[in-house]
């Protein structure tokens, strides 16, 4: 017998009692960002390396450690993408559709990096990004979050999850805190995890987001970033601020937080929970205004966020907060018995779902008795089995059985979709 062959480790299937809570989370989204005019834009899963290395930054762990990265036949570097927004000022910039002109835009599909595989991380994963270009005032920002708010607000979330802001300032303002920092932390460099030794001359940034009880220590008497922000970034995080509390939306500012890619500048911002252990960010974001340019287009102001499809499923799961209505379920199994009832099964399976689109008609094909189609309708779980025979075709009628109190009754085939809907659940 051959060999199976498995699915690589870190990239998963999504197997159909999993796919309709995917599709609710996805048409939540899509609702939403169409209510404030975001428009959907598609792009390749695999783009030419320089873009990653450019936009998301040489130093940055995506491009050290993560990315998947390979030579096609002509010999170009290629690589799956391991995130959207580059992608997607690519994408938007080569179609002419940024320089003075704005645009809101919005994506999902699957990202890729190499890194070790847990719940919530996966090397496959599935993003949903919302971006937008064109308008440097914080007035974009702000509208971005409060949408992001509404999205939890939609799936039950809102009161599970914390806003966490900051300012990290214009790309002059934070080259001086970075010289500040490395030179407060070489004094401190054997007390710096390893990573942090590492990012002290690459990325010393990021050594602010490290989880090292003893680099945390270090870091404690450190010079702040706030220290080093001017009056124009800090003019326009007050008016993010002022925007978010007169929309009622909370945050927590917390100096720390940098994000991990060099594109961004001003505003950064997470969405994060107390019930998924390690993973927290659910949601991450922030102004990058220098990015389009730094890819080749003309200068350009953006920002946006991300997140994680397979870390707000787990959520929504650990929540209890999957909505009965979001789950698959047939309302309606048709068995027939006969060559003539199977031929009026089709017609009334058409007509059942062409009288009302969200009627889920499944029917029994591949024959058999009526003993044996019964018990796959009652396995199907269907609320409705609407049973088919010679007699009945022969009078026009039909029998539907309602699953979950057994009652059976005759009814006219041409009010059985009226029968079903007034009883459905």
């Amino acid at each position: 017998m051959a060999r199976k062959i498995q699915a690589i480790r870190g990239m998963n299937d999504i197997l159909p009692d999993q796919s309709s809570v995917w599709l609710y989370l996805e048409k939540t989204v899509a609702d939403v960002v169409k209510s404030y005019g975001y428009q959907q834009i598609r792009f390749p899963i695999v783009e030419n390396t320089d873009l990653f290395k450019r936009g998301v930054g040489e130093t940055t762990d995506i491009v050290e450690k993560e990315m998947y990265t390979f030579e096609d036949r002509n010999g170009e570097s290629l690589t799956l993408r391991p995130e959207g927004t580059a992608s997607c000022v690519r994408a938007a910039d080569q179609a002419g559709l940024l320089f003075n002109q704005t645009q809101r835009l919005w994506y999902t599909g699957p990202m890729f990096r190499y890194e070790r595989p847990q719940k919530g991380r996966y090397r496959q994963f599935h993003q949903i990004g919302v971006e937008s270009f064109g308008i440097a005032s914080a007035d974009i920002d702000a509208e971005l979050i409060i949408l992001s708010a509404r999205m939890w607000q939609k799936l039950g979330l809102l009161e599970h999850v914390e806003l966490q802001l900051n300012t990290i300032g214009l790309a002059s303002e934070r080259e001086a805190y970075k010289a500040a920092l490395v030179d407060y932390l070489v004094q401190f460099k054997d007390q710096l995890d390893e990573d942090s030794q590492r990012r002290l001359t690459t990325n010393p940034l990021r050594i602010l987001d490290s989880k090292d009880e003893s680099t945390q220590a270090v870091l404690k008497d450190a010079p702040s970033l706030e220290e080093f922000i001017g009056e124009e970034s800090q003019a326009h995080f007050e008016r993010l601020r002022a925007i978010l509390e007169t929309n009622n939306v909370p945050y927590v500012i917390n100096r720390r937080l940098v994000r991990g890619l060099d594109y961004y500048g001003k505003t950064v911002f997470e969405w994060v929970t107390s019930h998924l252990g390690s993973q927290a960010t659910v949601c991450a974001g922030g102004r990058y205004d220098g990015l389009v340019e730094q890819l080749g287009g003309k200068a350009t102001p953006g920002v946006g966020f991300a997140m994680g499809i397979e870390r707000l499923i787990l959520l929504l799961e650990t929540l209890d907060l999957v909505p009965d209505a979001a789950k698959f379920s047939i309302d309606v199994f048709i068995i027939s018995m006969g060559d003539d009832a199977e031929l009026a099964s089709f017609t009334l399976a058409e007509c059942l779902r062409e009288s009302n689109s969200d009627l889920v008609v499944l029917r029994h094909c591949g024959g058999g008795n009526f003993k044996n189609q019964m018990k796959k309708a009652d396995r199907s779980d269907a609320q409705f089995t609407i049973i088919l025979g010679q007699d009945e075709v022969d009078q026009g009628i039909c029998q539907v059985k309602n699953m979950s109190t057994g009652q059976q009754t005759s009814c006219s085939l041409d009010n059985v979709t009226e029968h079903i809907i007034d009883r459905k659940l």
